[in-house]
């Protein structure tokens, strides 16, 4: 009986989705009322509600108390989808993590100097200015702008397949957080946001590929002089 049930779930769960792309709805949208969908998707509330339980645990859906159930910001993805905060070293998985985004993010910005819609890119732009005045303001708070920035870019490539590897530049770019403290590496920063805003504007993407593994390589040469520095205080 309990298998029934679950599978029921699992079915509603699916149909839910069905109707999430079906009817067009994005990150935001609202989803109709409770008995609405039931209808909508042919079972009872109470498998609805545990099928709705089942996609919030997964970062599809939203409940927010008093106001309904919507379709997440996070799209489906889930806070560690690879285990990252199973490692220990979180020095070496921010090594190979620049790895990954030495062989990806390139690319993606080069697409995105195709593909991107000029609304994206004036938004690109704005993320850029308020992670300079954080910077400006000598506040952590501009990684999070950071992440955002990076965020869009692979948003604006065009490839949804990115979309799903994003969490892997995030987790880099947090991780970079405890041994991002040179001047320098903050100013190259700037600089090189500048550089890659201008070159998707400017729709050149051999440009904002070069522009973007500039980026990349010189904040993981950072990390590396960061790690030497700290190795031979502990000699």
């Amino acid at each position: 009986m309990e298998g029934t049930a679950k599978s029921l779930i699992e079915q509603t769960s699916e149909s839910i989705l069905n109707y999430i792309i079906t009817n067009n709805l994005s990150t935001g949208d609202k989803l109709p009322n409770e008995y609405k969908l039931a209808e909508e998707v042919n079972v009872g509330r109470s498998t609805l509600r545990e099928a709705v339980r089942t996609l919030v645990s997964r970062n599809i859906l939203e409940v927010r108390q008093g106001s309904g159930t919507y379709v997440s910001e996070n799209t489906g993805i889930v806070d560690d989808p690879l285990g990252f905060s199973f490692v220990k070293d979180t020095l070496k998985l921010t090594e190979d993590l620049f790895e990954i985004r030495y062989l990806l993010e390139p690319r993606v910005a080069g697409l995105a100097a195709t593909n991107a819609t000029e609304e994206q890119i004036e938004e690109l732009d704005k993320i850029r200015l308020e992670i300079e005045e954080k910077i400006g303001e000598f506040s952590d708070k501009h990684f999070e702008k950071d992440i955002e920035f990076h965020k869009l870019v692979s948003e604006m490539s065009g490839n949804v397949a990115m979309s799903n590897l994003i969490p892997v530049i995030n987790q880099s770019i947090s991780l970079y957080n405890d041994y991002y403290t040179s001047n320098r590496i903050k100013d190259e920063t700037i600089v090189s946001h500048r550089e890659i805003v201008d070159a998707i504007k400017g729709r050149d993407p051999i440009l904002a590929e070069d522009v973007m593994r500039i980026h990349i390589v010189t904040n993981r040469r950072g990390l590396l002089k960061n790690k030497k520095k700290q190795l031979e205080k502990h000699h």
